[in-house]
């Protein structure tokens, strides 16, 4: 009975994940980068807390920008 259970769990399980995975269409994209869709909603608190970080830490990148605490590119 509890393996009965399981399986039909797994399989269900199973059959979430499959149904989840769908391609995103070109016209469909822009949807996903709307604002609201963003890590950080505010970006001037984000640029604050890079240079923030910047000048404790006296290194940058890790955002995606080039460069480093050295100050070669």
């Amino acid at each position: 009975m509890m393996m009965k259970l399981l399986r039909i769990c797994w399989m269900l399980g199973l059959m979430l994940e499959i149904v989840a995975c769908t391609e995103v269409l070109p016209r469909q994209r822009g949807n996903l980068a709307l604002p609201q869709m963003a890590l950080t909603t505010d970006a001037l608190e984000f640029g604050l807390r890079q240079h923030t970080s910047f000048s404790k830490e006296a290194a940058s990148g890790g955002y995606g920008g080039g460069g480093g605490g050295c100050g070669c590119n």
